[in-house]
This record gives C-alpha cells, sequence and structure tokens, in this order.
C-alpha cells in the first residue's frame, strides 16, 4: 500500500488502533470489581488478589521494549496481530482458571500479549500521521488509554450481573477477533529500516527487580510484618537487581530502556508525572473497589457504575487537553492535574461507612478529570522533549513507567491497607485458631467469611468492627497516595518546561529524507 492512500485513510487505521488499544488497557481495571466474587469463588486471599492484577501489569511493562524492537524487525502489523493471539489465548486461560494460582499464571500470559499491542498501536501512529496532526493523534491515543482504564469497572460490573467472573475475560475474544479482521484489513505494514538491537538481559534484570521489590511489599502487607527476612530480603534483592539494570543500561550499546534519558528534566518530569498519575488510578481502584462493594454493599454493576463520572470525567478533560496546553503551557495543566487527583485522596479522609453516595462520585469525576489533565501533555512533552529519532525510545520510557507506576500503586497501596487492617483487627481475632486468624486478618473479606462461624450477635459485632477498621486503613492508603501524587507534582514543577511549544523549541530534529515512508516521521515506541 503506498504512503498517500495510507494517509488518506489514517484516521480509520487510528480507530482501528485505539480500538486495539482500549481492550488491552480495560484488563488493567476490569478485574477490580470481580475482587469479591472471585474471593468467595476460588478462595483467593488479599495478597493473591495483588498479585493477579500486578501480574498482568509487571508482565505488560516489562515486555514492552522487546516487542517494540521485535515489531521494527519483523513488521508493526505482524506482531499487533501476534499480541492480539495472544491476548485472546490468554483471555480464554484467564476466564477458565480454577485456583488463585492459575489466574495469576493466565494473567501474566495475558500481560505478554497485551504488551505487543501498545507500542506498535503508537509506532504506526507515528508512521501514519505528519508532525502537524501527530499530536492530536496522540491525544486521541492517550485519552483512550485513560478511557479504557477508567471503564473497566463498568464493564466487569454488567457482566457480573449477569455471568459468571470468567466473563470478565471471556468478553475480551469476540472483539479480538473483531479487531484482528480490523487490524488485517486497514492497518498497513512497516517496519524499520534500521532496527535497534535486543537487549534480554536488560529485559530479565528490570522483571526480576520489579518482581521482587512488589512480592517483597505484598508479602510484608500480607502478614503485617515488615521486618521478617523474606520480606526485606526480598526488597533488598530486587532493589539490587534493579541498581544493576541502570549500570547495565547505562553502558549498553542497545539498551532496553535508555536511562541515559532521564538525564534531560522535561522528560524526567513527565513521565514521573505519568508513573505518579498511574500510582494513585490503578492503585486506588484497588482499594476502592472493596470499599463500595464490601463497605457499602452495592452490587457488582452498581459498583461499575459508580466509577462511571471516573470515565465522562476522563474522556471530555482529555478532549479539552490540548487547548488547555496551547493557552495555559504543559506544565500549568500537568500541575493542575496533579492537583486535583492530590486532593481527590485528601478527600477520600472524609469518606466513612454511609457518607453519602454523592460525595465519592464527586471525588471520582474530579479524579478522572485530574488523570486526563496528566497524560495528554505528559506524553506530547515526552515525544517533543527529544532529537526525532530519539523520541521513540522516550514514549516507550512513558509506557513502561505508566504500568510500573500501577503495579506500584496496587503493591504499595494494598499492602498498607494489609498492614492497618490486621494491626487494628488482630485484638478482635486473638482468640481464633492460627490459620483461621491469618485469613481473617488479612482483608475485609476474609473477616466477613469468618464471621459466619459465630453467633449472630458476635458475627455483627465483628462486621462491624471490620468496616471500621477497614475505612480507617483505607484512609492512610489514600493519604500515601496523596503524597506520591504531590512528589509527581513537585518534579512537574520542578523540572516540565512552561509550554509544550518551548518544548518543541528546543531541538526536536525534522525527520529525515527518504527511507521508509511509514517510519521516516518516527522510530518505533521502544527503539
Amino acid at each position: 500500500m503506498d504512503a498517500p492512500a495510507i494517509h488518506k485513510r489514517r484516521w480509520w487505521i487510528l480507530g482501528t488502533l485505539v480500538l486495539s488499544l482500549i481492550i488491552v488497557v480495560l484488563d488493567t481495571s476490569i478485574l477490580n470489581v470481580a475482587l469479591k466474587t472471585i474471593q468467595a469463588e476460588l478462595g483467593a486471599s488479599q495478597s493473591q488478589l495483588e498479585w493477579a492484577i500486578a501480574a498482568y501489569i509487571l508482565t505488560f511493562a516489562g515486555l514492552l521494549l522487546m516487542w517494540g524492537i521485535l515489531g521494527d524487525r519483523m513488521g508493526r502489523r505482524r506482531i499487533l496481530i501476534l499480541g492480539f493471539v495472544l491476548f485472546g489465548l490468554a483471555s480464554l486461560a484467564s476466564a477458565y482458571a480454577t485456583s488463585p494460582a492459575q489466574l495469576i499464571a493466565a494473567r501474566a500470559f495475558l500481560g505478554v500479549g497485551g504488551a505487543a499491542v501498545m507500542p506498535t498501536t503508537l509506532s504506526i501512529i507515528s508512521a501514519v500521521f505528519d508532525p502537524a496532526e501527530r499530536p492530536k493523534a496522540i491525544g486521541i491515543w492517550a485519552a483512550s488509554v485513560g478511557f479504557g482504564v477508567a471503564v473497566g469497572p463498568i464493564t466487569g460490573g454488567a457482566l457480573l450481573e449477569r455471568f459468571w467472573w470468567g466473563s470478565v475475560f471471556l468478553i475480551n475474544v469476540p472483539i479480538v477477533l473483531l479487531g484482528l479482521v480490523a487490524i488485517m484489513t486497514i492497518v498497513p505494514e512497516s517496519r524499520d529500516p534500521n532496527p535497534g538491537r535486543l537487549d534480554p538481559v536488560g529485559v530479565l534484570l528490570s522483571m526480576a527487580g520489579l518482581v521482587l521489590v512488589i512480592f517483597g511489599i505484598i508479602a510484608g502487607g500480607q502478614h503485617a510484618d515488615w521486618l521478617r527476612p523474606v520480606v526485606w530480603t526480598t526488597m533488598l534483592l530486587g532493589v539490587a537487581l534493579l541498581a544493576i539494570f541502570v549500570w547495565y543500561e547505562s553502558r549498553s550499546d542497545h539498551p532496553a530502556i535508555d536511562v541515559r534519558l532521564f538525564r534531560d528534566p522535561r522528560l524526567r518530569s513527565a513521565v514521573l508525572s505519568i508513573g505518579t498519575a498511574f500510582f494513585a488510578l490503578i492503585g486506588g481502584l484497588f482499594i476502592t473497589s472493596f470499599y463500595v462493594q464490601i463497605v457499602r454493599g452495592y452490587s457488582p454493576l452498581e459498583a461499575g457504575l459508580l466509577f462511571l463520572p471516573m470515565a465522562v470525567a476522563q474522556t471530555l478533560s482529555a478532549f479539552g487537553s490540548a487547548a488547555l496546553v496551547t493557552r495555559y503551557g504543559a506544565r500549568t495543566v500537568s500541575v493542575t492535574g496533579l492537583l486535583l487527583i492530590s486532593a481527590t485522596f485528601i478527600g477520600f479522609l472524609g469518606l466513612g461507612v454511609d457518607t453519602p453516595i454523592w460525595y465519592l462520585e464527586t471525588l471520582f469525576f474530579v479524579q478522572g478529570a485530574g488523570t486526563a489533565l496528566v497524560i495528554p501533555p505528559a506524553t506530547e512533552v515526552i515525544m517533543a522533549a527529544l532529537p526525532r529519532e530519539k523520541a521513540g525510545a522516550g514514549a516507550a520510557l512513558g509506557n513502561v513507567m505508566r504500568h510500573v507506576g500501577g503495579g506500584l500503586g496496587v503493591a504499595v497501596l494494598g499492602s498498607v491497607l494489609s498492614t492497618h487492617y490486621r494491626t487494628a483487627m488482630d485484638p478482635w481475632l486473638a482468640a481464633l485458631a492460627d490459620p483461621v486468624r491469618a485469613v481473617a486478618g488479612e482483608s475485609i473479606g476474609g473477616t466477613f467469611a469468618v464471621a459466619g462461624l459465630f453467633d449472630d450477635n458476635t458475627a455483627a459485632a465483628l462486621r462491624e468492627r471490620s468496616l471500621e477498621a477497614f475505612v480507617d486503613a483505607m484512609h492512610l492508603a489514600a493519604l500515601g497516595a496523596a503524597l506520591i501524587t504531590l512528589f509527581g507534582l513537585f518534579a512537574v514543577l520542578r523540572w516540565m518546561p512552561p509550554s509544550t511549544a518551548a518544548t518543541l523549541a528546543s531541538g526536536r530534529a525534522d525527520p529525515k529524507p527518504g527511507g521508509d515512508p511509514l517510519t521516516a516521521n518516527a522510530k518505533n515506541a521502544n527503539q
């Protein structure tokens, strides 16, 4: 297919790529409203639920770069199709898992397929849109990421209203089939004439380090004991591997992640703002899913619909963010978004067992608007901060930080929740046998299950105390999310330029003439 024909169909291509991306990103959050049901039907602990979410995010983040380079070599459409096939097969495996361990493994496999989709979508967008239209296309692409995360709980709740918990994964299969037909019909093939080299050592070091750090964080929350050798030794080993990863990548001529890009303060601020925003978004979805279903007693569908204001705000704010950046500058818009996110979590401190639900809905709307104000300007700053030949690597770094931030958000906020909850409930559970006490103390779902073993009065008192303990623990986790978001805000104030125009003027090189017309404008997002 020749370049002019491709450009005439560029908006159809974008629509196909956005559909592909939304279904992949949807699985970052769709599981949240099914957590209560899975906990009951598969006998999963809260730590296993955290791993079911984190396993997808971690494999997704760890393999983004490798898949991007393979797309350069083998053809981006080919890798996009392969990723969709793997994603569909993993969705089937997730839907029919019969144990928490099987679900975690299937979710990790799901991340392998998802990681092949995201970088190729951005690469193809960069190839088929000229520089004048590319910011708008990237804005739509970025908006679809936030929208997919926000509508995940709504979709999951609607499915759980009529079907079993596996339907939240099975729904992927027909959409994958539709996407495959659209990709093969509309999306052109392209590859980089000078593809990067694979870096398996870097990929393994980064994934092993992140898995060990998150394992330690989740284990610390599970046992409410951060001095256990398995907790601190695992975390130290993970940090050591990540340090080795940074050292190795800084000296490699073909790094999986070019850590030297962090020397540019503009890119540093944009990447950190994305990471902290998704830390708060994904971690917040995890803790509030338990709140709305167990503490407030909403059904999965009702719980999913409670997240509708977040999805609406994500969409409206994302599409308007480009105009806001043009008028006020990327830094002002990003700071505003991070302030809104932080204010949302401070607002969570006002949530109680019987707080009017409109209060929570308002917080969700503000959080969605804030997240949408961070992602598009930050993505454009990343793409604009570097010379054309490095822009793809910067975009890949942003994608990785998006998912690393989300995985850490689930692990850290979930562990804070577990630690405080167990500490508050220990006096009430002291008389129970050790195995039962461990189950009851780890999560509010476990406590509710164990309460059925007692007489009605004792069970009612235990449930009432567990609700109070959970709300207190949620307040502490929300405060942590607010502080992390403020850290991202500080990075933006310190390093982000006041406007996208200023960033562009600082020197992103024009594309070189000649070469593959589909790749002359931009490198792969994971070069």
